[in-house]
């Protein structure tokens, strides 16, 4: 039986990274996935010519050249920027929050210096109060009209829970532009990978061995054995046999449909940010590459998914870590136990139980590569 350097379990963008960076120093490696495919959630499925995010909409965008410079390695990149639009019953703003907003929610505010007033005087009723939940911190930075029509429903949705009872931190980075800007990401660099995700992961893996549908934990002796190291991404609690309790999470619900139209919505993201809309937005996946297929023409359907967020239960896929206290507590438990582990390493959203952008993925990995590697 053959025998590996590295055992990795998942086969999602962390692992591809790492894997890659293996293979390159000469390591011999087997990857595992418990599904019948690669790329984790980024994985994308060709649907009459669109390639649908499976498991939700993903845009890269990064502010590090170097991380830049290692994707373009693997994919070419369109100039895809996230533009999202916020619907609030049946009326339009554009998002992030900015003066194209500000103008349209308060018709009389016409400058910067307007909006920042206006603001302002909304803010006021948080003088002098240190925000104490999500509600408080989001009136002292965008004011009470904002808060009520395009964060409280939308965020109450996301989360399962009143903004009073969610922590402040969540909203801290709220982007507030007194530009008229519609760029969410304000990035260096930006773009979805011409002809998909699992593309771009294919070509990450080239020369790697890869076992599809294989649950790892449910063959761990076995499988261990098979190698020196084990770099695991999968739920840290589930390799512990959830022994402290289970790690919550947010889960996402898709309903996915192919239409016989050219264009739903005109946008790849509308939020609907009214709480009684039980989606929390529609992706129309087309507009990633601007509505057109692999070789430039214009395609005839569209796909839309409405996304509902719904709180995780054993067996739904776990998406956004419940970063509260109580949660931190039992991740710092399972972390103890990681740290005994000689032969396994932990990474990635689920082996970290924290929430990575795209690009914190691959520069955590290429961190790890350098630690392990040497």
């Amino acid at each position: 039986m053959k025998h590996y350097d590295f055992l990795f379990v998942g086969a999602g963008l962390f692992s591809a990274t790492l894997v890659h960076e293996a293979l390159k120093r000469g390591k011999t490696c087997l990857v595992l996935e418990k599904r019948s495919h690669i790329g984790g959630n980024i994985y994308t499925e060709n649907v009459s010519g669109i390639n649908v995010h499976k498991y939700g909409a993903h845009i890269f965008h990064t502010d590090s050249r170097e991380v830049w410079s290692y994707v373009n390695q693997f994919a070419e990149f369109n100039r895809y920027t996230n533009c999202p639009v916020a619907n609030y019953k049946g009326t339009l703003y554009n998002l992030p929050f900015n003066m194209n907003t500000f103008s349209k929610i308060w018709s009389d505010v016409i400058t910067p210096e307007d909006a920042k007033k206006r603001i302002s005087e909304q803010a006021s009723e948080m003088a002098g109060k240190r925000p104490q939940n999500l509600e408080e911190q989001a009136i002292s930075l965008v004011g009470r009209d904002v808060y009520e029509k395009l964060v409280k429903g939308y965020t109450e949705k996301q989360w399962g829970r009143d903004c009073r009872e969610l922590p402040a931190f969540i909203i801290k980075r709220l982007p507030v532009r007194l530009a008229f800007d519609n760029n969410y990401f304000n990035a260096l660099f930006q773009g979805i990978p011409v002809g998909g995700y699992t593309k771009m992961v294919n070509r990450m893996l080239e020369g790697i061995e890869v076992r599809l549908g294989v649950d790892y934990l449910e063959n761990k002796a076995e499988l261990d054995a098979l190698a020196e190291h084990v770099v695991y991404t999968g739920p840290i609690d589930a390799y512990f046999d959830f022994v402290h309790g289970t790690l919550e999470y947010r889960s996402v619900r898709f309903e996915t449909e192919l239409l016989d139209i050219p264009n739903f919505q005109g946008n790849a993201a509308v939020n609907y940010t009214d709480r009684e809309t039980p989606w929390t937005r529609i992706i129309e996946h087309k507009w990633f590459e601007f509505g057109k297929d692999e070789n430039g023409n214009d395609l005839p359907n569209t796909v839309i998914s409405r996304e509902y967020s719904i709180e995780w239960k054993p067996g739904d896929e776990p998406y956004y870590p419940v970063n509260d206290e109580k949660n931190g507590q039992l991740y710092s438990e399972y972390r103890a136990l990681a740290d005994k582990e000689e032969k396994v390493i932990f990474g990635g959203r689920l082996g970290e139980y924290k929430y990575y952008d795209m690009d914190q993925v691959i520069a955590a990995a290429l961190q790890m590569a350098e630690m392990i590697l040497r």
